[in-house]
Formats: structure tokens, C-alpha cells, sequence
């Protein structure tokens, strides 16, 4: 029987594979062949070296966006998941209404990104206008916090839902051995119950790295960008620089763009896994 799935185990595969290669591995290469070429459409791409990447690289907004992700996927990282954490924290404990209180931190995950700008950029507009301050078109710290403020809201309760599995998963008679030995809350949280769910964690940072750094949606409904550009993310940067600046030198421009932040992506999504994974234990 063993044999035999083996033998056709490759007819199961085969769909994924063909899947995975039409859809992301022929595009992938496609667009890293035409980051190399000046074009309007994929039909009359001209070859031209590296010079898309020069100019992607000396594009002052280009990088002012790349400094604005930084500090916003930062700031998202440690709100997020130490929010998460903490209500996870709070929802593992034998309180009633847990359940209903898990629900319903975890309902803004499921409203799209572009819904839940348009209701945010709402919300913070009418809170500045009754401060008197400049609304989010004028104000590129309102924009910063308003990103992060949003990012929160949405993902907080799907990155809580992640610890509370962890959480449970750490062994009753582990804590109860260290509280004999007389670990207070405290100790038993940093000695015990952090270094076994480091699994969830690597999985919430690795969620919220990425979810910040290819942040477009949000971004493009709750600020647009701007002022001026003050408040573009890099995923906007490279749509605006492909569909919205004219000319033909643009479009390998915007395609280099997306090849070098697809490649700092990838490195960082690694960087972050290898780092996490190697603190995680064996339970």
C-alpha cells in the first residue's frame, strides 16, 4: 500500500506544483527579466542593463518610503505582539465570557483592508478636526499613528488567537513544578511559559513583519500617501512609480523597485525565522 502511494504520489503534487509555477515562479522570473529593460507593455521590452536599478536606488522617494516601512513595521512588531500577548494572557485565565471576548477581538481580521482605512480615516478625521489639528492629508504624524493604530485593531486579535494556542500548549505540571519550587508569576512567565511558545511567536512576528512591510491596502485608503508623500509605504511607492509617473523609463523603474523590495523581504522574513527558531525548545 505504502509503494503504491508513493508511486502516484507525484498525480496529488502535480496540480500545486503547476499552480505554484503558472501563478508566482514564470511571473517571478518574467518580472526579474523585465527590472533589466525600459517598456510600456511586456511585448516591446528593450534590454538596458542596470540602470533601472541606479535610478531606483537614487529615487529620493523611493528611500524616504523605505525609512517610513521601517519605522512603521518596527512599531507594528512590538505594539501587535505584546497587545496580542497580553490579552492572550488575560483570556487564558478561568474568567467567564472568555469565549465571547476572544470572538469578538478577533472579528476586525475578518473586514478588508481598504473597509477598514475608509472607517479609520473617518475616525481620526473627525477626532482631529474636534482638536483643532490639521486633518490626514496635512498631517504626517497623525497618518504615521493612524497606520499603526489601524494595523492594531486588525491583527491584534488574530496574532491573540496564536499565543492562546501557545499558551495552552504549555504543560500544567511544568508550572506547577516551578511554583513548588517557588517561581512567583513573574519567573515561571520569563523562565517557563516565553522560551515554550517561542513556536507561536515566531509565527506572529514572522506574520506581522511581512503584513507591515508589504502594507499597501491600508495605506492607500487611510492616507494615500500623504502629505506629499510623507506617509507612502514602499508597496504604494512601487504602484505609484509603475502606473502613475509618466513616461517609459517608469515602468523598469517600478519593476526594479518591486524585484529589490521582494529580495530585502524575503532576506528579512529569513533573518527573522532563523533568529526566533533557534531560541525555540522542546517541550
Amino acid at each position: 500500500m505504502e509503494k503504491a502511494l508513493k508511486k502516484y504520489a507525484w498525480i496529488f503534487v502535480l496540480p500545486t506544483l503547476a499552480a505554484f509555477t503558472i501563478g508566482f515562479i514564470i511571473p517571478f522570473f518574467e518580472g526579474l527579466y523585465l527590472s533589466f529593460c525600459q517598456f510600456t507593455t511586456v511585448g516591446n521590452a528593450k534590454f538596458i542593463g542596470i540602470s533601472n536599478y541606479i535610478n531606483a536606488l537614487g529615487d529620493t522617494q523611493f528611500i524616504q518610503s523605505a525609512w517610513f516601512t521601517i519605522c512603521v513595521t518596527v512599531v507594528n512588531i512590538l505594539a501587535i505582539n505584546i497587545l496580542a500577548f497580553a490579552l492572550a494572557m488575560a483570556l487564558t485565565e478561568k474568567l467567564k465570557g472568555t469565549n465571547f471576548f476572544r470572538t469578538i477581538f478577533f472579528m476586525p481580521n475578518l473586514i478588508g483592508g481598504i473597509v477598514l482605512g475608509y472607517i479609520w480615516q473617518i475616525l481620526i478625521n473627525g477626532i482631529l478636526s474636534l482638536c483643532a489639528q490639521p486633518l490626514l492629508k496635512l498631517n504626517p504624524t497623525a497618518g504615521f499613528w493612524g497606520i499603526i493604530i489601524l494595523m492594531c485593531w486588525q491583527q491584534i486579535g488574530y496574532m491573540m488567537i496564536i499565543y492562546i494556542a501557545g499558551l495552552q500548549n504549555v504543560p500544567d505540571d511544568l508550572i506547577e513544578a516551578a511554583k513548588i519550587d517557588g517561581a512567583n508569576d513573574w519567573q515561571i512567565l520569563w523562565k517557563i511559559k516565553i522560551p515554550m511558545m517561542m513556536p507561536s511567536i515566531t509565527i506572529c512576528v514572522f506574520l506581522t513583519l511581512t503584513n507591515s512591510l508589504k502594507l499597501f491596502d491600508q495605506n492607500l485608503a487611510l492616507t494615500a500617501g500623504e502629505p506629499s508623500h510623507a506617509t507612502e509605504m514602499l508597496a504604494m511607492n512601487i504602484y505609484n512609480t509603475f502606473y502613475f509617473r509618466a513616461g517609459p523609463a517608469w515602468k523598469g523603474i517600478g519593476q526594479a523597485k518591486s524585484v529589490i523590495f521582494s529580495i530585502v523581504v524575503i532576506l528579512i522574513g529569513f533573518l527573522q525565522l532563523k533568529s526566533t527558531r533557534s531560541k525555540e525548545v522542546q517541550a
